[in-house]
């Protein structure tokens, strides 16, 4: 039955319902409905009426529509029979009948309590914004009647999954229990609200996020759905529309952002032009630079969240260093894994006083060579009156030497071979003599065929004499060879047997009548005298020989290169597989191998964010004196920190082809975190935090879950959120390997001289 008529209204039987074709402008399919012609459509998410869907310019995500939620069909006017039902649309649409809504809530006012009397906030109408009738308190699935009853608790309210939406309820829950956003937004801020501000969202970012705050602080243990909250949030982020998963990070970046220009007290911002540091006092400087920012930005997100760092540039061509204060919301902290790593250097002696040996040092990704020689000195114990001499073999040879203290590890690649020589400080100003291996390569099919090949790695070292002769060549080589030579029962052994450094061309080492001359030249001791070693003088190149005499006269400061043919006597001798098959600069899949990664803290998070280190070849800085774009070399340190400090742990690295999650736990302070050693500015303020949030992240790369930790500040106690499951949690179970973001609030200094650890509720 159906009301019919204006004046002379009349119930009929609606025997035809209205019959509509639906056509899809995408493909011009056809769908046929059947509806009454007294029919309304209504938000029905959560089974609860919210907004009539009338005809409008808004789209279907405008009207915070989301997926699979219900919509509802409402005869108007009218009585229903059984043959109007689910069945008989064939729309799985329910139809119900028609009631008032009960809502008395305003955008800003805040609920109405249960005894009646509002909260006292006045309501805030903005020409020209879409806010203006207020939001419905239904729309998130809170009503008037859902207010906190006496004794229950607050702020222990989950927040709906509305569609990968985790993300989002995860960064939200962190910053609803951040205590001075708490106390600000559960007051009256519309006088701050900033509908002017072109960078901002004309304060319904604004608006939408203390209204859902209030509605998490004061509906119990009920779960709000944050639809308004995420439609305002694709309407000016449309990165975050859809149901993606995203971020939270990135959520919380923009947000922050969001709410400061929503809020900034500075409705004109004027010009300023910055000035260069030109050697002034860093308080001075820091001074000018925070008044100029807040000249431009002024609001309780800068009061509470924002702090300011030093950032020192250096010229590594003419030195020009450049210094400038900044503002941040917060610290992005790479695990130190991120930002270094492994280098294997075999380290050869160039007086021949020891054996090669091979040394893993950890270095920076985007460091020089001065820092891995550096590590080196550390690692082999190189005495102060010794140098190393970085160079890379390639194909048996020196491929280039690594003498330049700035040259970018970058171009050091993992399968390369890197090696070094200690050589005394006082003989590097005289010949340098490179010494190459060479071996007689026999053919088993044609010896014709047969000839000199390289091997291993050259030897360096240098000639002490001031015009060296062929006899102090020689004399050099055989001494750098030394810690080669065989003891007597391995050369037995290696005579008996073959020598593993001979390829498989290769005949026995020598006639037994050679071994037995060999035996008894070793009881003599004539191992230690002049050996007549085959050298011959050659090029960098290896292309060309020349012979010379003991005689032979050469001029001084010099690079010689000579080739030492290796004979079956050599082979005798000397172990030559000291000289072969040295390590790669770091061997593919060797971290793989380890069977738990070492737990790191976050004060060494707090290092690797603050260490001296080059720029990346992709973010040079323009030299004001060169004139020229250079790879300078940066250094951050802390200035000022907040009253809330976030540290976003950069778990996230994205190459060119590859990208990868870092599960390993990072152990962070709960109690007492003092961070006043990395503050430079020696205000005696105090600078002891305590965390009160932690937004995690299980799982792999695109995808996922994100929950949070918060602790409820009148309890003192932690709470997990997990979308709208709300539960207790020990203290003690909070610190795992999902931990994201952690926030941090200040210690009060009153409270901690009377030895507590809660917090304070005011805004520095």
């Amino acid at each position: 039955m159906i009301l019919q008529g204006v004046y002379h209204r009349t119930f009929d039987v609606e025997v035809y319902p209205l019959r509509l074709k639906l056509i899809d402008s995408r493909d011009e399919s056809q769908s046929v409905i059947w509806l009454s012609r007294k029919a309304r459509i209504w938000d029905y998410f959560n089974k609860r009426k919210h907004t009539q869907l009338s005809a409008s310019n808004r789209s279907l995500e405008e009207s915070n529509l989301q997926m699979d939620q219900d919509i509802l069909l409402e005869e108007v006017d009218g009585h229903h029979s059984s043959r109007f039902g689910l069945d008989s649309t064939g729309n799985e649409l329910a139809l119900v009948s028609m009631e008032p809504s009960r809502s008395s809530f305003t955008i800003a006012g805040g609920p109405t309590l249960s005894n009646g009397h509002s909260s006292g906030f006045k309501s805030n109408q903005y020409p020209g914004s879409s806010l203006s009738s207020g939001l419905k308190d239904t729309d998130d699935g809170f009503d008037a009647y859902n207010t906190v009853r006496k004794g229950e608790k607050r702020g222990l309210a989950g927040l709906q999954n509305l569609g990968n939406t985790c993300f989002m309820n995860s960064a939200l829950q962190c910053l609803v229990h951040t205590p001075p956003l708490v106390e600000y937004f559960l007051k009256d801020y519309s006088d701050e609200i900033n509908t002017e501000n072109p960078l901002g969202m004309h304060g319904e970012l604004a608006l939408a996020f203390g209204e859902l705050l209030r509605k998490l602080w004061s509906s119990g243990q009920t779960a709000i759905a944050p639809r308004v909250f995420k439609g305002k949030l694709a309407r000016f982020a449309p990165q975050f529309s859809g149901y993606n998963q995203h971020d939270s990070q990135e959520l919380l970046a923009f947000l922050l952002d969001g709410l400061h220009e929503d809020l900034n007290r500075v409705k004109e911002k004027p010009y300023i032009e910055l000035k260069d540091a030109d050697g002034r006092p860093d308080e001075v400087v820091a001074a000018e630079s925070w008044k100029n920012h807040k000249a431009r930005n002024d609001s309780v997100i800068v009061d509470v969240c924002q702090g300011q760092y030093k950032s020192t540039l250096v010229c590594p061509v003419c030195n020009k260093i450049s210094i400038t204060f900044d503002p941040f919301m917060y610290l992005s902290l790479p695990l130190p894994s991120t930002i270094t790593r492994t280098m294997t250097v075999t380290v050869f002696y160039g007086d021949g006083s020891g054996l090669p040996m091979p040394y893993t040092v950890s270095v920076l990704k985007n460091g020089f060579c001065k820092d891995l020689l550096l590590a080196l000195r550390t690692a082999c114990c190189l005495k102060t009156d010794e140098n190393l001499l970085l160079a890379e073999v390639y194909e048996n040879k020196i491929y280039r030497y690594l003498e330049m203290p700035l040259e970018p590890l970058a171009s050091i690649k993992d399968d390369e071979h890197i090696v070094a020589f200690r050589i005394q400080k006082k003989g590097m100003e005289k010949t340098k003599l490179v010494i190459f291996h060479r071996w007689q390569e026999k053919s088993t099919t044609d010896y014709l065929k047969s000839g000199k090949e390289l091997f291993g790695t050259p030897l360096i070292t240098y000639l002490g004499e001031d015009q060296p002769s062929g006899a102090d060549i020689e004399t050099a080589v055989s001494k750098v060879l030394s810690p080669f030579k065989r003891m007597h029962s391995s050369a037995k052994a290696h005579i008996g047997k073959g020598s593993d450094f001979l390829s498989d061309g290769l005949d026995e080492l020598c006639s037994s009548s050679d071994a037995q001359s060999i035996e008894n030249a070793e009881f003599e001791g004539a191992l230690t005298t002049d050996l007549s070693l085959q050298l011959l003088l050659t090029d960098d190149r290896v292309m060309n020989f020349k012979a010379f005499k003991k005689d032979t006269l050469f001029e001084p400061g010099k690079i010689l290169s000579v080739v030492m043919d290796w004979t079956d006597k050599e082979q005798g001798l000397y172990d030559a597989s000291y000289l072969k098959d040295i390590p790669e600069v770091h061997k593919a899949g060797f971290a793989a191998k380890k069977t738990r990664q070492e737990a790191i803290s976050l004060s060494s998070c707090l290092d690797a964010f603050l260490v001296e280190e080059p720029l990346g070849p992709d973010d040079m800085w323009y030299c004001p004196r060169c004139k020229e774009h250079r790879q300078a070399v940066k250094k951050l340190d802390l200035w000022m920190l907040p009253e809330i400090i976030v540290f976003h742990l950069k778990r996230f690295t994205y190459g060119r082809y590859l990208k990868n999650k870092i599960d390993t736990f990072v152990n962070f302070p709960i109690h007492n975190l003092d961070l006043s050693k990395y503050v430079k500015n020696k205000d005696g303020q105090s600078y002891v935090y305590e965390l009160y949030a932690i937004s995690n992240h299980y799982g792999g790369l695109g995808g996922g879950h994100y929950t949070a930790y918060a602790k409820l500040i009148d309890e003192n106690r932690w709470y997990h959120f997990d979308d709208g499951h709300v539960s207790p949690v020990n203290e003690s179970d909070i610190k795992t390997s999902a931990a994201y973001l952690l926030f941090y609030k200040r210690v009060n200094e009153s409270k901690m001289e009377m030895g507590e650890s809660s917090y304070s509720h005011s805004t520095s």
